[in-house]
């Protein structure tokens, strides 16, 4: 266990006084030990005395004992952690395992407790091996520092400690390399001697350089004589080892050498005796002959009795196959067989033997063939019938299996023997037990294509019905593999897997070959009956609980079987999205050409049933696709809002022609219709925004080319509700702009003509059939009603159809396009709307009173401060405005109003981020 000794761990010997180490009583049962008694009574016993006064005690006992008995109790820990710790680590990752079932868990917590604690890697403690200290350890040599310390010191001064090294170093000199070795061999023991005495002498009048240290010169004595008593066992010690060693490999190389003699003797045996081998073989060749002889005679003579009854067997085992009496008929068949062989065998041994006897005997017995196959024909009609067997009658399955399984070893015994005598006994291998499984695939997938009762044209739910009796009768056929054919059929044949994977076969291919045959909706169906296969409704079942991974199973469908169902069905989708939403607008077009109003929602909102019917469309198919699996409902998801976009393309396209011909001829309806159309186009937005924030938060849909499909649906029909605002506005300027003209002209401004009563009359009549605008397209219309009545009236004021001769006039005028501006404001704020925030902002009329201050200025040197004015509100008015404006005074000259103005705005920083009501006015010039 350490440096010089060494020891040896002895069981079946027990300390008097009750068990060595009584923690570790009743332990569980491990591997067997070789030994009797207790496996922890342990004892050291030492093989060599060597002397060493470092070690504490060892002169005053016989035997090395262990240092102390915590060095016992770690080595007893060792043993116990040597053989229990896997199975507690084993245990102990079990139970903090969350993947398994709590009950396991529990149980191996339970085991993992009766099991000794010191089985534990942290209750080991690395020990010095010579004084057992725990601390202070060299783990190289493991030794504490203490003992290291006391091998390495010794005295310098001491020449028979550099002998006694040169003489160990000098037996392992032969086995150095030669440049090494010159090395060692050319030391000079003398001078080595001298620097040695030259050493100690330096050494010994350091120590002594004070008187006090003189009294101390025993000390020292003593001190070196340990330190060179402990070196000096540890030479003796590695001597010993060396030479116990190069004994040990000159017996080996002794016995080695015996053995080689041996061995070249034997040989020379050999070779002496390979002459005789050619004569003795030409010498037995009569012998040999006549043992074939012999060994014919014997087949015969055994097989004579079958030789002469051979057409009475045939017959009898017929009779016996047609009463079903199968292990006598296999018997009589088995007899036949083996003298049929035996006698073919005798033939192959024979050196020449004649074509003509083969022929003649396999004609002889030709009829066992026939037998062969119609008692086969009779196993395979029952093995067909297996699943119906196994519940009525299962000792026919039995003997079926017994009759395979019989030949099945003649099988293997016929095969042995063709690999060492070249013979196969005709018909062989019959391979019987693998002709069982196919009948039973045959059986299956008669059975699964033989539940078909209806055609597509008999029952439109064909494939649904075809399938749930599918599964029906896959759940029944297992069940009854796993209750009733485990009993009967041999372990070896593993049933139940090997059913299991026939079924998931056979039912592979004939849904395979359905796939060919779908249309519709069909292809939907049946992979959502796939998608089911490993759920609880088939593999899964709880009679079942089959895992289709764990069972190593391939998918029910190869994937690109899958994906082609996938992509016809999706074919299928978009060519139905095609006709349906083509029928939709054509059927629009047609309540647009009639003479009736649009419906009215709860509300009171025109709105037709377009959106409700294209959108249940969509919602239909993607229902049907969240029965198969979230792929198919995101590339459903994405088709449809495809054809979404493209229907709201040709929606656009049917409005546009719609508009076209109502303002060639126009039609009490259209405003009805127009908004009905707008309000529907608010409703595929709002629906097709819900339908993105539903499957968002399901998940289903997290790619870019969906989110931008969605972006294309919502911003074709805000562009569509846009232009159907568009003509409804250009419906109402039909008749508002020819009373907007009339402004600032003469007439006006002398009331002659009442321009802004008309328009308002207008307004009013309009305004109560956008009463059946939604909210949103109302405020829109609003906003847009309000922007573009403004434009056309500030851009009537400044068409300069007149001159402002004096102050008089400027006021006048100035007056009623303010007082007119505030009619107009009030009009449109009569449109039912729900902009409350909206009131806060600027009105485009807001700006009439800051243009009637620069045509009611009195003292024009102040007219800079009013354009500054102006411009700080509204920074994106131009000079061409300004200049119609003030072209309406005529105490400016006409040539320098236009360079005032430029000089004016010059003083300004212009800017187009504001938007304001001059950006849409355009003067001409």
């Amino acid at each position: 266990m350490g440096t010089g000794r060494t020891v040896v761990l002895c069981f079946g010997v027990r300390r008097k006084g009750g068990p060595s180490f009584p923690n570790f009583v009743n332990l569980p049962p491990t591997y067997p030990i070789t030994g009797i008694g207790s496996v922890y009574d342990t004892r050291v016993v030492r093989k060599r005395q060597v002397p060493d006064l470092n070690l504490p005690s060892l002169e005053r006992q016989e035997a090395l004992k262990w240092a102390d008995w915590r060095m016992l109790r770690d080595c007893r820990r060792r043993i116990i952690f040597s053989r229990y710790h896997p199975q507690k680590q084993i245990l102990y990752t079990i139970r903090k395992s969350k993947l398994l079932p709590s009950n396991i868990r529990e149980l191996a917590h339970e085991e993992n407790r009766s099991l000794p604690r010191d089985a534990l890697i942290h209750h080991l403690t690395n020990r010095c091996i010579i004084s057992s200290r725990s601390r202070g350890k060299v783990r190289r040599y493991k030794l504490s520092r203490h003992m290291f310390r006391g091998v390495l010191v010794w005295d310098p001064n001491d020449v028979s400690y550099l002998r006694k090294i040169h003489r160990i170093v000098g037996s392992f000199v032969g086995s150095m390399p030669g440049s090494l070795k010159c090395q060692i061999l050319d030391m000079n023991i003398d001078v080595l001697e001298a620097e040695a005495r030259q050493t100690a002498i330096k050494h010994v009048s350091n120590m002594l350089q004070r008187p006090d240290q003189l009294e101390k010169v025993d000390q020292y004595k003593r001190r070196v004589i340990r330190k060179k008593t402990s070196v000096e066992g540890m030479l003796k010690t590695a001597m010993q080892t060396q030479l116990d060693g190069v004994r040990t490999g000159l017996i080996h190389l002794q016995t080695s050498q015996q053995d080689i003699h041996e061995i070249k003797k034997t040989l020379k045996e050999v070779e002496d005796t390979f002459p005789v081998v050619p004569n003795l073989v030409e010498k037995l060749k009569l012998v040999r002959e006549e043992s074939m002889k012999h060994s014919q005679y014997v087949a015969a003579m055994e097989n004579l009795k079958h030789i002469f009854n051979v057409p009475e067997t045939v017959q009898k085992t017929r009779d016996a196959i047609a009463e079903s009496d199968l292990l006598i008929a296999h018997q009589y068949l088995t007899d036949l067989e083996n003298s049929r062989d035996d006698l073919l065998f005798e033939l192959h041994r024979l050196p020449a033997t004649s074509t003509a006897d083969k022929n003649m005997l396999k004609h002889y017995y030709s009829e066992v063939e026939k037998l062969s196959e119609e008692l086969g024909k009779q196993l395979w009609l029952l093995i067909r019938l297996t699943l119906n067997s196994v519940r009525k009658e299962p000792a026919v399955i039995v003997t079926a299996l017994r009759i395979i399984e019989r030949e099945e070893k003649t099988d293997a015994m016929a095969l042995k023997r063709a690999d060492t005598t070249g013979f196969m006994p005709t018909g062989r291998p019959k391979q019987w037990r693998k002709r069982v499984f196919e009948i039973l695939e045959e059986a299956i997938s008669e059975r699964i294509a033989g539940n078909q009762f209806h055609d597509r044209h008999q029952n439109k739910m064909w494939l649904v019905l075809h399938l749930e009796v599918t599964r029906i009768l896959f759940i029944e056929d297992l069940k009854v593999v796993t209750q009733a054919c485990v009993p009967c059929f041999p372990p070896h044949y593993n049933i139940v897997q090997e059913m299991l994977h026939l079924y998931h076969k056979c039912l592979s291919s004939h849904l395979q070959e359905l796939a060919n045959e779908l249309e519709g909706n069909e292809y939907v169906t049946l992979l959502n009956w796939v998608q089911a296969y490993e759920g609880p409704e088939l593999m899964g079942h709880n009679d079942l609980k089959f895992d289709i991974k764990a069972e190593g199973l391939p998918p029910l469908l190869p994937k690109p079987v899958v994906d082609d169902l996938t992509n016809k069905y999706l074919a299928t989708v978009e060519k139905n999205y095609k006709e349906w939403l083509s029928n939709t607008i054509a059927r629009e077009v047609k309540d647009w050409s009639g003479n009736n109003q649009p419906e009215c929602d709860e509300s009171r909102h025109y709105q037709t049933t377009t959106p409700v019917i294209v959108f249940q469309m969509i919602d239909q198919h993607l229902q049907v696709a969240r029965t198969v699996n979230k792929a198919l409902v995101n590339r459903v998801l994405i088709i449809s809002m495809d054809h979404l976009s493209a229907f709201a393309k040709q929606y656009k396209d049917a409005v546009n022609r719609y508009s076209r011909s109502h303002f060639e001829s126009r039609n009490p309806l259209f405003t009805p219709n127009m908004i009905a159309i707008t309000n529907n186009c608010l409703s595929f937005t709002e629906i097709a925004v819900n339908f993105r924030q539903e499957y968002k938060s399901d998940k289903s849909i997290t790619d870019n080319e969906a989110k931008k499909v969605f972006d294309n649906v919502v911003n074709s029909f805000e562009r569509l509700k846009e232009e159907s605002i568009g003509h409804l506005l250009y419906e109402i300027f039909l008749d508002v702009d020819k009373e907007i003209m009339k402004v600032g002209s003469q007439e006006w401004m002398e009331s002659k003509i009442s321009v802004i009563e008309n328009i308002c009359l207008t307004l009013e009549d309009y305004f109560r059939d956008y009463e059946y605008l939604k909210e949103e397209n109302s405020d829109r219309l609003k906003i847009l009603l309000q922007n573009r009545l403004a434009k056309g009236y500030i851009t009537a004021i400044l068409q300069k159809k007149m001159q402002l001769k004096n102050q008089s006039q400027r006021e006048i005028f100035s007056k009623k396009f303010i007082r007119e501006g505030e009619i107009l404001k009030a009009a449109v704020a009569k449109l039912p709307t729900k902009l409350i925030a909206k009131q806060t902002n600027d009105s485009p009329f807001d700006c009439l009173p800051l243009l009637a201050e620069l045509l009611k200025l009195k003292d024009l040197s102040l007219l800079f401060l009013e354009v500054s004015g102006l411009v700080k509100k509204y920074p994106d008015i131009r000079v061409e405005h300004l200049v119609a404006l003030l072209g309406l005074r005529e105490d400016m000259l006409k040539t320098n109003v236009k360079k005032q103005v430029e000089d004016m705005m010059s003083e300004y920083e212009l800017t187009n981020d504001v938007q304001t009501i001059f950006s849409e006015i355009t003067l001409n010039s």
